[in-house]
Parts: structure tokens; sequence; C-alpha cells
């Protein structure tokens, strides 16, 4: 076929007749579930999510959706008031949607309305699937097993820095009428949308590392509205509140319907201001605890001093009693016994003083003829010392020599000039020696 022969279509001509086919045919609106990948929301208001379909975690299918500004602020709305979240990625979704081609943007569906309902269903079997994945390891009441510590005074707060649950959290804990004292240190981290799971589980890592600062963990976030709730049903979230080595309490406000985390959670309480009442009540309960034992324990002192005070005084009046009975019992022993030993002592005595007259007759002769011999005795040694005399021996011309007042034997050492004295019978000599000769 010659090029004059060929029939050239332009690519307007292409576009519009494919436009046209697909008008023809698909004249209806279909209801289609699609996961919204990803919004893509431009300040226009419109919105071009990318819509797709997995299996096994890959990607078989995908399109471009289209919501125009007034549809989407409506179906945002109603998801609202039905499911409590806005739309957001990564939510299955049953769109109802209509076959759109435009010759520059190409196919798209285009979205009329999103069935809240279906997501509503689609939350509650993700709700269930994460309770159904956490009773299989065992971890439902993994957290609640935590020991809860008696004075939780070291608190990890979760939440966002100007949340007004935050600020309720904290009017109520540290304005408590009682003045209890609690440590709190913020961790900050976003607690709704789709960012909270991510943000939740890095401040609960941040958490773990400084664990023995803490005794428990509170995650709070405020506002009454039950806006933003479907992250707390994330498994990976739920399992990182199960398994952390602390308790975890939420206040994240709201009453019906409690999300997993809160089933799965130490504690829950409905808002951070009731979560802040409980802490401060667990102080007061043991407060009001101490003060009874307290009260307990004086009372039972008083009552054991009072019976330990009688029963002192019965066994004092006892023991004065069996005190003065022995005395008077001792009182006539002595007595008795000064009896006899004074009866006896006469007795003693007067045989003594016989035996003693008896002895004293029987001596009286032998110390006559004794005291006679030693005298003699006595006599005859005087003789003797009085011979012994050395005046005898100077009577006989014998003298006796000193020097320095002792008497020269061979033990005396002689010096010339030495002075010496010499007694005789007639007086004493002094002299001096001039000279030594052997």
């Amino acid at each position: 076929m010659s090029q004059s022969e060929k029939q050239v279509f332009s690519l307007k001509q292409v576009v519009q007749s494919i436009q046209k086919t697909l008008e023809d045919r698909y004249t209806s609106t279909y209801w289609v579930k699609a996961e919204m990948h990803k919004m893509n929301r431009y300040p226009s208001g419109h919105a071009f999510p990318e819509l797709v379909q997995k299996e096994e975690g890959k990607i078989v299918a995908q399109i471009t959706g289209t919501i125009w500004k007034q549809q989407l602020e409506r179906i945002n709305e109603a998801f609202i008031q039905v499911v409590k979240e806005p739309l957001q990625d990564g939510k299955t979704l049953l769109l109802l949607a209509k076959i759109n081609f435009h010759p520059t943007f190409g196919l798209t569906l285009q979205i009329l309305d999103i069935d809240p309902s279906f997501s509503l269903g689609e939350l509650q079997r993700e709700r269930d699937e994460s309770l159904r994945k956490l009773e299989k390891l065992g971890l439902i009441n993994a957290n609640q097993s935590q020991e809860f510590p008696l004075l939780p005074k070291r608190i990890a707060v979760i939440s966002g820095d100007a949340s007004k649950g935050l600020s309720d959290f904290y009017q109520v804990l540290h304005s408590n009428p009682y003045h209890y004292l609690f440590e709190t240190t913020l961790f900050e981290a976003y607690v709704q949308g789709d960012l909270a799971v991510q943000s939740i589980r890095q401040a609960l890592a941040e958490i773990e590392k400084k664990k023995e600062q803490f005794d428990i963990v509170v995650l709070v976030r405020g506002g009454g509205a039950e806006v933003g709730m479907t992250c707390y049903n994330n498994f990976e979230l739920c399992k990182a509140i199960a398994t952390f080595p602390l308790p975890v309490l939420t206040g994240i406000g709201h009453s019906t319907n409690l999300t997993v985390a809160e089933l799965i959670a130490f504690r829950n309480a409905i808002t951070p201001t009731q979560l802040a009442e409980f802490l401060v009540l667990t102080f007061r309960e043991f407060d009001l605890e101490l003060t009874e034992m307290q009260a307990e324990i004086s009372l039972q002192s008083e009552r054991f001093l009072a019976q330990k005070q009688l029963l002192l005084l019965s066994l004092a009046n006892k023991l004065h009693q069996d005190v003065n009975k022995r005395l008077q019992g001792a009182k006539d022993r002595f007595v008795h016994v000064h009896y006899q030993v004074q009866h006896q002592s006469r007795s003693l005595i007067q045989q003594f003083s016989q035996e003693i007259e008896h002895k004293k007759r029987l001596l009286s002769p032998q110390l006559k003829f004794i005291l006679e011999k030693e005298k003699q005795a006595l006599s005859q040694y005087a003789e003797k010392v009085q011979f012994l005399d050395p005046i005898h021996v100077l009577k006989r011309g014998y003298s006796i020599t000193r020097i320095n007042g002792k008497v020269i034997d061979e033990t005396t050492k002689l010096e010339l000039e030495a002075e010496l004295e010499t007694q005789t019978i007639q007086g004493t000599v002094i002299s001096t020696i001039k000279k030594l000769s052997s």
C-alpha cells in the first residue's frame, strides 16, 4: 500500500474515539473496591488519588481517581460522622465511580461517593484481625501482667505538645489538692491520624532505652471527638504496647467501642482527666491507708502499753507481797538462828574456857622449865658476845685501823697521803700515809 493509500488519524481523533467508545460502553456508575494508596489532595480542593488492588502484597491493578472539591468535602464529612476518621491513605474503600476518559488526562475513575459503612466494616475487620493476632501470640494480657508500682511517681507521657488532653492531664496531676508530687517527662508524638502509629512506636522505643527512669507510661490525646482513633487498632502499635516492659495507661478521649490499644493496655480511662484522677487517687488511697495504719498502730500501742502496765502493776504487787513474805520468813529464820548461835556460842565459850584452864594447868610447869633453860642459854650467848667485843682485843695491845671509816682488809686500796684512823685502848690516832712497802 502506498503512502497515499494509508489512512492516517490524528492523536486527537484516536483519543476522542476512545473517549466516545468508553462513554458509549460504560454509561452507568459502578461500586468499586480499591485501596486509596495515596490521596494526592491539591490546594484547589480537588484530589487525584492513586487507587490500587494488592494481592499477597503486590499491586495487580492501578488507576488514578478524581474527586472534585464539592464531592470530597461531602464525603469527608460523612466519613468523620460515621467512621470517626477523615479520608486517609492506606485504607480500603468502596467507591461509587464512573469510568471517565479525558483526551488530555487519560483514563480515570471519577469518584462520586464513598460508602462510609463499608469502611467502618473494614475498620472493624482490622480491629478483629489485630485482636486475633495478639491472642495467637499470647499478648492480650501481656501488659496487664506487669507489676503496677505502689506509687507511680515517675511518669513518661506520650502526647502532642499542644494537646488539650495533655493540658488537662497536667492540670489535674500537678494541681491535686493533696500536693502529691509527680515527675512527668513528655515524649512528643502524633496521637491521631495516619502518622500516629509510627510516631507513638518511636516514642515507646525512646522510653524503653531509659525505662529504669520511669514507673509507668501514659498515652493521652485531647478533645472529646473520636476522630482519628483507627490508628489504635493497628497491630504493630498494639503489639508494641502489649510487650512494653512498663505498665502503659491510656486516656485517649472517647467513650464507645474501645480500641485494641485500650483493651490490651494495663489500664484505660475515657479521658486524660480521668486518667490523672486515677493516678492521684492511687496516691490518696495509699495515703489514707498509711493514716489508718498509723492510727491503728497508735491505738494498738496504747492498748498494748495499758495491758503491760496493768500486768506490770499486778506483778509489782505480787512481787511486793512475795518479798514481804520472804523477808518475814527470813526474819523469823534469822531470829531463830540468832538464838541458836547465841546459845551455842555461850556453850562453846564455856567449853573452850574450861579447856583453856585445863591446858593452862598442864602447861604451867613445862613453861617454867623451858623458860629457865632458855634463860641459861641466853646468859651463855651474852658472855660470848661480850667476849667478842673489840674492846677486849684493844686491851690485849691490838689496834684497829680504818680508812674513810672502813676497817682495812685485803680488799682495801691504800694510797699515799691517805688519812688513817687507828683506834687503841688509849684513844684514836690520826696519821697520814707517807710511804707504802709490801
